[in-house]
């Protein structure tokens, strides 16, 4: 796929999936990126921020999915 196909496809994304979009380019670069041909430091995410990261683009949109299950459907509570 050459750059202007996948610039396209971008642009003809919703807004909030071409921040997406975004954000997972910059890890890719924070991760594996190149300044003028030369390597970028490889720093080492902790669990933590990884897990943070991992969680965050897990539930990207989640805000916006119907709500399927109430407290009336749990059988058991915790206290």
């Amino acid at each position: 796929m050459v750059n202007a196909e996948l610039i396209e496809k971008i642009q003809n994304l919703p807004a909030e999936k071409q921040a997406e979009v975004c954000d997972f380019v910059e890890f890719l670069a924070a991760r594996f990126g190149k300044v003028k041909g030369k390597s970028l430091v490889h720093n080492e995410w902790s669990d933590t921020e990884f897990a943070e990261f991992a969680m965050g683009q897990a539930l990207c949109g989640m805000e916006d999915e119907p709500v399927l299950y109430t407290r009336d459907d749990l059988k058991e509570h915790w206290q």
